[in-house]
């Protein structure tokens, strides 16, 4: 089996240190070179024909930005960012993630504490970017420039379903496309978990809630599910959905890690499947892993509609794959035609006005 080879580009010579002393313990990934800045990354990809780039993304001269748009011009390449834990930080690995790198993993701000985690999640991810596909920036199109937006109130009517989206690897893209596609007026309330880390999805909350008709914010307990609300799940956190007589909420948590994340999936998708059961949709999207596929089984065991995103769509099949292999996807449906799926599950609900006849037409009309 071959190698995966990995050229490491950090300005810190540290972190030139650091990385490689992570990677070298997998022997399925082998470390080919480093590089100080864009200038010599750009040479030694000509020269040493990686598989997979780790980009800091703060680099004096060619910073990291600049060489991520010129490995995306030149030759596409799986490219993970190495990224610190500030806003600024957060800010510009979001910039980058639409650019096209395929993942990124935070530095750990005490590196003797956290070297052993961090080295985990980042051999994990440069293994999925070597099996996973490159997505060139401008592929996912439809971003509205001046996103119409319509007023949400207490008094409004409720949502006509409850949509709930598990997500990881290659999902900031994929959501940034869905959302741009949903109108202003959609009937249903979506909650989402994003596997990001703290400090991230704030800024990627107010992102998607500037390219998307909707609005959308980072979740808090208490939130309202309404419709035509997006709520992002905060890294660091679980997130479930509590039916109450003054409204359905969403309710966080700091809970131990389920399937060595938080937030999960599976989290989210059991309280779902508990509180909405046939009024629920849940859709589990692009990820590595398999978090959300048993929560999925149970939004299915419940009633509800569960979609799975195709695998030609996906960055990374994984999560998807993991359900529609148990048998838990009622429906698996392409990133392009997913916004559709869901304008129709949640308008057809409303017409019809009751559970069993909307879910008897769901599954036997689409």
């Amino acid at each position: 089996m071959n190698r995966v080879r990995v050229l490491v580009v950090d300005d810190s010579a540290l972190m030139r240190k650091l990385i490689p002393q992570m990677l070298e313990g997998d022997a399925a990934i082998e470390v080919v070179g480093t590089a100080m800045d864009g200038t010599f990354c750009l040479k030694k990809i000509e020269e040493l024909q990686p598989n997979v780039v780790t980009l800091d993304l703060e680099m004096p001269g060619m910073n990291g930005i600049d060489t991520l748009k010129e490995i995306m011009r030149r030759n596409p390449l799986p490219v993970i960012v190495v990224s610190s834990h500030s806003t600024e930080g957060a800010s510009i690995t979001l910039k980058a993630l639409g650019l096209g790198a395929f993942d990124f993993v935070a530095k750990p701000r005490d590196a003797s504490a956290h070297m052993a985690e961090t080295a985990k999640e980042l051999i994990s991810k440069i293994k999925a970017a070597a099996g996973g596909k490159v997505v060139r920036p401008g592929i996912l199109q439809g971003v509205p420039a001046r996103p119409e937006k319509i007023s949400i109130t207490k008094s409004g009517p409720p949502p006509s379903k409850l949509v709930a989206i598990g997500i990881s690897t290659g999902g900031p893209q994929a959501l940034e496309f869905l959302l741009a596609q949903l109108p202003p007026d959609f009937p249903g309330a979506i909650v989402v978990v994003q596997h990001m880390p703290e400090g991230f999805t704030e800024m990627f909350a107010r992102r998607l809630d500037e390219v998307s008709s909707l609005r959308v914010k980072e979740a808090q307990s208490g939130d309202h599910l309404q419709a035509g609300r997006v709520l992002i799940c905060p890294g660091s956190r679980h997130i479930k959905v509590k039916r109450m007589s003054m409204g359905d909420v969403v309710v966080l948590s700091d809970e131990e890690r389920v399937n060595g994340h938080r937030p999960s999936v599976d989290v989210l998708f059991r309280s779902v499947a508990e509180e909405f059961g046939s009024q629920a949709i849940a859709a589990l999207m692009t990820g590595m892993g398999d978090d959300g596929a048993e929560g999925l089984g149970a939004v299915k065991k419940a009633g509800g509609m569960t979609i799975a995103q195709s695998e030609e769509s996906c960055v990374v099949f994984g999560m998807p794959k993991a359900a529609i292999e148990r048998g838990y996807a009622t429906r698996v449906v392409a990133l392009d035609v997913l916004s559709a799926t869901l304008q129709t599950l949640c308008v057809r609900s409303e017409r019809r006005g009751t559970d069993g006849g909307a879910g008897k037409a769901v599954r036997a009309g689409l």
